[in-house]
């Protein structure tokens, strides 16, 4: 059955198919390829994902295809540089990953484009640009490079461009290091598009995209000694409309919004959200599954959306004591947590994302399972990223798990789920229906088919 998804004017019946499956196959070690982030730029022209390589590979949608509607969303591969490298803290003999945690994009304002990637210690401002003309005709030097004797000059040459093969160049601009000591786990630009955050475990910094010498910490939750740790920071984001505004999230399932104007450093916050958990669900496993790995502002600012192990929630910014909707991901596998911690499944971060009008959200899920709930007419629907997909403009089939008693053709038996298949990474075009989704080394883009 179709999926019926709001387009704005009037609800149009839709169904998800399969743009391309647009990555490596596994290399032997195969570690390298892992997908860690997936990012759409501003305009939604631009993808770009990062690996546990260190690398960053920008797809760009075709020009021609904006055109076509029926291969609207036809994404390649536009270019891809190696961002971080394998570092060594002598101080502390300890190896720094070079696999990549976030990739923000900066407001195209002229031809280039800017994004900031980060690893676990390490954020770089990286300039994307592209050539299409080289100059030609020096006075001083012939055009493979050497250098002419001036007195051999006896005529005076205007140097002019001629075409070139077009070639697409990433230089870091800027690298900001040596502030945090924990590991980073969320960067977020702000709406004055001057200034960003950075959070690791136990701290935030606020830190200005000109200066790479220095930043200011906002938010520090490390106690003066260590055993009476209780929490930690999981993610944080700046508001997309007020520039003094930015959220944190924690492992003990809170949300602190706080407000760069109360003080330098905010130890305090402005609100706190906070859901009273269900006594009949109480569980040895109750701390770890309320702990929330993403927090996202809606784009109209809002709402906030948070992810913890098995649900989703969305908070209005006006009403702190629960969430305003609650969606179940996967409630079957609350029978399963035992198995789950035992494999380490419990500890898995999701992300979550929004579409473009803010009215459906989609976060993944196990067994190559990703999820989407539209916030109007209270409909989900469960779909698959798999190889029998991978063909262009393959119609995409829901999915259904069977919890408990007798299975029903085309459902799934929970006791079947391939934990290790996993999407934890999805992003949404900010204008159309088009969504990218990672599984472990693949990236899947679909877009929506209009009957």
């Amino acid at each position: 059955m179709p999926y019926s998804m709001p387009s704005g004017k009037e609800n149009v019946q839709r169904v998800w198919k399969g743009d391309r499956k647009k990555w490596l196959e596994p290399t032997p070690q195969g570690t390298a390829d892992i997908i860690s982030t997936v990012e759409f730029n501003h305009s939604g022209e631009l993808l770009a994902t990062g690996d546990k390589g260190g690398r960053v590979v920008i797809f760009q949608q075709e020009q021609e295809n904006k055109i076509q509607s029926h291969s609207r969303g036809e994404y390649n591969v536009y270019s891809t540089f190696q961002s971080h490298e394998p570092e060594f803290d002598y101080l502390k003999s300890l190896e720094i990953e070079e696999k990549i945690n976030k990739i923000r994009w900066l407001p195209q304002k002229n031809a280039a484009q800017f994004l900031l990637s980060t690893n676990d210690k390490t954020i770089k401002l990286w300039k994307i640009s592209e050539r299409d003309k080289r100059p030609e005709g020096y006075n001083l030097k012939e055009e493979d490079g050497r250098y002419r004797d001036p007195t051999t000059v006896t005529t005076l040459r205007v140097p002019v461009f001629r075409p070139m093969d077009l070639m697409v160049e990433a230089s870091p601009r800027r690298i900001f290091a040596n502030a945090h000591t924990y590991h980073i786990n969320s960067i977020s630009i702000n709406s004055d598009y001057e200034t960003y955050l950075s959070a690791d475990d136990l701290r935030i910094n606020l830190w200005h995209l000109e200066i790479t010498d220095r930043s200011f910490n906002i938010v520090d939750i490390k106690p003066a000694n260590m055993e009476e740790l209780t929490e930690v920071i999981t993610a944080a984001e700046f508001h997309p409309n007020s520039c003094n505004t930015f959220v944190y999230s924690s492992s003990k399932g809170t949300i602190r919004l706080c407000d760069m104007r109360a003080s330098a450093l905010c130890d305090r916050h402005s609100k706190l959200f906070e859901e009273p958990e269900d006594p009949s669900n109480r569980s040895f496993f109750s701390e770890i599954i309320s702990s929330i790995s993403d927090v996202k502002f809606s784009h109209s600012g809002r709402y906030m959306m948070t992810r913890d192990y098995l649900s989703v929630k969305i908070w209005d910014l006006n009403m702190e004591n629960r969430p305003v909707e609650t969606y179940q991901v996967h409630e079957y596998l609350r029978s399963k947590l035992c198995s789950l911690y035992e494999n380490d499944c419990i500890f898995d971060k999701f992300e979550c994302c929004w579409n473009g009008s803010d009215s459906v959200v989609m976060t993944g899920s196990y067994n190559n399972f990703f999820r989407m709930f539209d916030r109007n007419t209270k409909r989900d629907i469960t779909l698959e990223a798999s190889r029998e997909n991978n063909k262009p403009r393959t119609v995409l089939k829901p999915r259904k798990v069977c919890a408990s008693g007798k299975r029903k053709k085309d459902e799934i038996s929970v006791d079947s789920l391939d934990f290790n298949k996993k999407i934890l990474h999805t992003a949404w075009h900010p204008k159309e229906n088009i969504i990218a989704v990672a599984t472990t080394n693949n990236l899947y883009i679909f877009q929506d088919k209009v009957n």
